[in-house]
């Protein structure tokens, strides 16, 4: 069967591979490439027969990864993170190289190998690290975005290295060619601008309006992958032109199920790449240089890390971002395979060096889950040993604060929070640890201080003990659970809100005296779910006595573990089914023209009427001599049954009318 075969053994390998990675809770993508190691060549047994094939299979995955990211790529995202991608990701590659040298010359390499040696390893994984970010949870983050900035600029750069570094030592040659690739990326980035923006979103509002999903996806993986096609034939890079036809679609109204129909097909190939990477992996070759690449990946970690995380400061990023930086960009990408072919087929490096870089890369990525999943411990560990800094305040009050609302965390959920309380002339203070994130909240006027929440001095400043409330909105467990206990301790009577990620989480929070815990992504649910019963007329008491249940069936570690929470559960319960229902009174309506106290609402239905909306003005509690007129909007409580009768009666049934009698 040939290459269908080494698919289909691939596909199979992979399985098992990510079903043990998820059983010891590890990313997918470790399963993946221990499968290749297994099926490759190197080590015999069941094994894909060609390994060149499938290489060539897993560049369509690179390629459908940065169309992904393009269609999910924003540069009002990006903006924050401009400076350190155009001009630290330059900055990052040049200082790698020249650490590169220093440790080829340091190994023996001659000068040309130890400048290919440092061009190999300044390059960094776009693949692992996106599918790491994602599998951890970090996308949309801050960290993330620096990331993939200098990602994207990083891959940019493999077009001119690819021309520079063969033609070391003929330069007159290896100059104009460099001139050509940057004036045909020009004239590339010119008809996609200018040519793909208007004919790309026209060809897919036409090919949308048949209505068949199966030609919109083809359509879809046409343009990035033909796209990306022509950069190549144009002597560009295949997955740059992918990237750039995602930019493109995005800004379409097609782009986010553009993205819905790819992913299925990015994740199936992407399979492919990092069953490839492992299949490319000698174990022969690592055990017999076992102390050689050792030394290289825990001295290539170190460097780069080093240096990602110093030009992160550099650009002013501070607190975890550093950190988040350095372990999650370390690793030798996958575009320096690609490097180090070129370098290979122009005998530019020996195939000792090429197998060397191969295993630096495969161990790296390897081991970039791991690392990265050790920023939070890393960054707590040395947080509650490290120097406070000077907190900063913006926009406090002159008074003071007292009977305030303190909200932890200036993201998304905070500054919505603050917009709500803001208009109801409610006290409140944000405290913010992102540098990026409080000079936005000092542009919106909040009143503000930075610092980390989860530090005594800081909640001190936010003035904790004279509080009504705390609202952690941190999604990380850490954070939330550090900051709760705190905050107890400080002021133990202190009324605290938190958002939770899963039930464990839950009780920790309850357990270190959060007042009220919020699990978003089930509320949410629970909160759909209501609106479409309503829908379909299910009386509001069945659908609370539904959601109740459902929601006793989550939180009942904490019901059980406390009875206060019950009984707050209780109350709140209650205060849903004493929600408003609003009337509004049709034309020819038996009520008009007639008082509260002459219909006898109360006695005839049971409902009793609470508020009354006319022409935009509220009339709560109406007294009994109230007239209702014409499209008057009648706010009223009551059970079910009630509400139905009195609807019936709002609509002219006569066996629901009291004047009738």
């Amino acid at each position: 069967m040939g290459i269908a075969a080494d698919i289909i053994i691939i596909v199979i390998a992979s399985l098992a591979g990510g079903l043990v990675a998820k059983l010891f809770r590890q990313p997918l993508i470790l399963g993946y490439i221990l499968a290749g190691v297994v099926i490759g060549p190197h080590t015999g047994g069941i094994a894909a027969s060609s390994v060149h094939n499938i290489e060539k299979l897993a560049e369509i995955g690179v390629a459908l990864l940065l169309f992904a990211l393009g269609l999910e790529f924003s540069l009002q995202e990006l903006k924050p993170v401009r400076k350190i991608a155009l001009i630290g990701t330059p900055l990052q590659i040049i200082l790698t190289q020249a650490f590169g040298f220093a440790l080829g010359a340091w190994w023996g390499l001659d000068w040309q190998s130890a400048l290919w040696f440092g061009a190999l390893i300044s390059l960094s994984s776009t693949m692992v690290v996106l599918k790491t970010l994602m599998s951890q949870g970090w996308m949309g983050t801050l960290s993330s975005r620096v990331m993939i900035g200098m990602l994207i600029v990083q891959d940019l750069a493999v077009v001119p290295m690819m021309i520079i570094l063969p033609e070391l030592s003929h330069p007159e040659t290896g100059l104009p060619l460099l001139a050509l690739s940057i004036l045909k990326a020009a004239i590339f980035l010119f008809l996609m601008i200018f040519l793909g923006t208007n004919l790309i979103p026209r060809l897919l509002r036409y090919i949308a309006g048949w209505n068949s999903r199966e030609l919109f996806l083809v359509s879809v993986v046409t343009i990035g992958l033909g796209i990306g096609y022509g950069t190549y034939w144009f002597g560009l890079s295949f997955a740059f032109g992918a990237f750039i036809a995602g930019m493109v679609l995005s800004e379409s109204d097609y782009g986010h199920q553009a993205l819905s129909e790819i992913i299925p097909l990015r994740d199936i190939f992407g399979l492919l790449f990092f069953s490839s990477v492992g299949m490319l992996l000698d174990p022969v070759f690592l055990w017999t240089h076992a102390t050689t690449i050792l030394l290289l990946i825990v001295l290539v970690i170190v460097g780069k890390g080093l240096i990602f995380a110093g030009l992160s400061r550099l650009f002013q990023y501070r607190n975890v971002i550093p950190l988040a930086v350095g372990l999650g960009l370390f690793q030798v990408g996958e575009f320096s395979f690609l490097l180090a072919r070129v370098g290979l087929n122009t005998n530019s490096i020996s195939t000792e060096l090429y197998s060397l870089v191969l295993s630096l890369t495969v161990s790296t990525m390897f081991l970039t889950p791991f690392l990265s999943s050790l920023t939070q411990p890393i960054y707590s560990f040395f947080r509650a040993r490290a120097k406070r800094e000077p907190l900063q305040t913006i926009n406090l009050p002159k008074y003071g604060l007292s009977d305030h609302v303190v909200i932890a965390g200036g993201g998304q959920v905070g500054q919505n929070i603050a917009r709500i309380l803001e208009q109801f002339d409610v006290k409140f203070v944000l405290v913010e640890v992102d540098f990026h994130r409080f000079e936005q909240l000092k542009a919106l006027s909040y009143p503000c201080i930075f610092g980390d929440a989860g530090q005594a001095i800081v909640l001190e400043a936010s003035k904790i003990r004279k509080a009504k409330l705390l609202l952690i909105t941190a999604p990380s467990a850490l954070v939330s659970q550090t900051v709760a206990t705190h905050a107890h301790v400080i002021s133990p009577d202190l009324k605290i809100m938190a958002r939770a990620i899963s039930i464990e989480h839950m009780k920790t929070l309850h357990s270190r005296g959060v007042y009220e815990v919020v699990q978003p992504e089930f509320e949410a649910s629970l909160e759909f779910t209501r609106q479409a019963l309503l829908h379909f007329k299910v009386p509001p008491d069945r659908i609370q006595q539904f959601m109740d249940a459902v929601r006793y069936e989550l939180y009942a570690p904490l019901y059980d573990a406390d009875s206060s929470y019950r009984t707050l559960s209780q109350l709140q319960s209650a205060s849903r089914l004493l929600d408003l229902n609003w009337l509004s009174l049709p034309e020819e309506s038996p009520l008009i023209g007639h008082s509260i106290e002459e219909l006898r609402i109360r006695t005839m239905t049971g409902v009793s009427i609470v508020a009354v909306i006319r022409a935009a003005a509220l009339y709560p509690n109406p007294a009994p001599d109230f007239v209702f007129k014409d499209q008057d909007l009648i706010g009223i409580l009551g059970e079910a049954a009630q509400l139905q009768a009195f609807e019936e009666w709002t609509k002219g049934n006569p066996g629901h009318s009291p004047l009738a009698a």
